[in-house]
C-alpha cells in the first residue's frame, strides 16, 4: 500500500493551521510504518487529498477515472471561513457549495473533530458519506515543559520573571478573537499581553486591522514566529488565552497542554466532550467572562489545571494518530 499525500499551493499554506497539520501528517505516518509520497507522478495506491483549490479538485477527478482511492481531508468548513478574511461572509454559501463538490469526491473524509464530522454529515451531498474524526495531533516529545526555553523567551521579549504574561496565537482574522484579546489588554494593563501569528492586514476585516494598529505600553504583536518560539511561550508564559470563536479543532490548545500551560477558552462547542470546563481548562463565554476568569486565575483563586488536562495532549500523540490513519487507508482498501 502506497499513498500520495497531495497538497497544493503548499508554499501559500505552509505558515498557517493548514500547512502544520499537512507536516503532522507525514510524521504521523512514518511513526506508523506507511508509504507514502508528495509527488503525484509516482505510482500510488491511495489519494489522501488535503487541499480544496482547484488543481485538487481536478486530482482527485483525475484519480477517480484512474480507479484510485480517495481520502479526503475537510480541514475547512463553511463554519470556520465565515469569520475570518473580508468578504467571507458575502461568499460562504458558495465556498460551502465548492467544498461539497470536493469532498464528496472522496470515497472517505477524514476531519479533524466529531464537531466538524457532525457539522459535514449535516452538509446535503456528504450525508451519505463514511466520515471519520482524527485529530490533527501534535508531537508530543516535542510540546514539552521546559523551564530553560520558558526564561529564553522572557529574555528574547524584556520580561521580567515577575511579569504575568498572556498570549494568544492565530492569523489576522476575527475568528481568532483577536479583537477581545486587545480589549482585554486594555481592561489589564497590568499585565503583558503578546500575540503569535500573522496575515496580510490587506485581507483583514475593520475591527481586526484597528485591533492590530492598537498602540499599548503591555501589548506585542509578534508576529510569524517558528514552532520552537511557540514552545518557549508556553513554556515562559503565565496563561494562554483562546478566544477563538470557531475552530475544526485549535491545535495550539492542544500544545499548551501538552507543555503544561494553564490556559483560558472560549466555551464554543468545538471543545464539547474532550475539554471540561474547570477540569481541563477554564472556559469563558464572553469578553467579561473572559476578564473575571483571568482576575480570579491571577488572584490564586483559581488553581492549575495542567495536570488533569495532560491526558488530553497524550491521546493526541502523533503517533496515535498514525495508527488510526492506517486503519482508515486498510479499510479503504478493502472496500474495493
Amino acid at each position: 500500500m502506497k499513498v500520495l499525500l497531495y497538497t497544493e499551493n503548499e508554499k501559500m499554506i505552509g505558515k498557517s493551521g493548514l500547512g502544520k497539520a499537512i507536516k503532522h501528517q507525514m510524521k504521523a505516518l512514518d511513526y506508523a510504518n506507511v508509504s507514502y509520497t508528495l509527488d503525484k507522478n509516482d505510482d500510488y495506491d491511495i489519494l489522501h487529498i488535503n487541499t480544496y483549490f482547484p488543481k485538487s479538485y481536478l486530482m482527485a477527478k483525475k484519480a477517480k477515472k484512474l480507479g484510485k482511492k480517495i481520502v479526503y481531508h475537510a480541514h475547512s468548513t463553511e463554519e470556520d471561513y465565515k469569520d475570518g478574511f473580508i468578504f467571507a461572509r458575502q461568499t460562504s454559501k458558495l465556498f460551502k457549495k465548492w467544498l461539497i463538490k470536493c469532498y464528496s469526491l472522496g470515497d472517505v473524509i477524514v476531519t479533524p473533530t466529531l464537531y466538524s464530522k457532525r457539522l459535514l454529515e449535516g452538509y446535503k451531498g456528504l450525508e451519505n458519506k463514511k466520515i471519520y474524526d482524527v485529530s490533527n495531533g501534535i508531537e508530543l516529545e516535542f510540546f514539552k515543559p521546559d523551564k530553560k526555553l520558558g526564561k529564553e523567551f522572557r529574555k528574547k521579549y524584556g520580561y521580567k520573571d515577575t511579569d504575568k504574561v498572556i498570549f494568544g496565537i492565530g492569523l489576522y482574522i476575527e475568528r481568532k478573537g483577536i479583537v477581545d484579546f486587545v480589549n482585554l489588554a486594555k481592561r489589564f494593563p497590568q499585565y503583558k499581553f503578546i500575540w503569535f501569528g500573522y496575515s496580510p492586514l490587506a485581507a483583514a476585516t475593520k475591527p481586526v486591522k484597528k485591533a492590530v494598529h492598537t498602540k499599548l505600553d503591555n501589548l506585542t504583536f509578534a508576529g510569524y514566529v517558528e514552532p520552537s518560539m511557540i514552545k518557549a511561550a508556553m513554556n515562559g508564559g503565565d496563561l494562554f488565552l483562546f478566544p477563538t470563536l470557531e475552530e475544526t479543532e485549535g491545535i495550539p490548545i492542544i500544545e499548551a497542554i501538552a507543555c503544561k500551560c494553564d490556559a483560558i477558552i472560549r466555551d464554543i462547542p468545538i471543545f464539547d466532550g474532550w475539554l471540561e470546563d474547570n477540569k481541563d481548562v477554564y472556559k469563558a463565554t464572553c469578553i467579561d467572562d473572559f476578564e473575571k476568569k483571568i482576575k480570579l486565575f491571577f488572584d490564586g483563586k483559581l488553581p492549575s489545571l495542567t495536570k488533569n488536562a495532560y491526558h488530553v495532549a497524550e491521546e493526541r500523540d502523533l503517533k496515535n494518530i498514525g495508527n488510526k490513519l492506517k486503519k482508515i487507508y486498510e479499510e479503504v482498501e478493502r472496500a474495493g
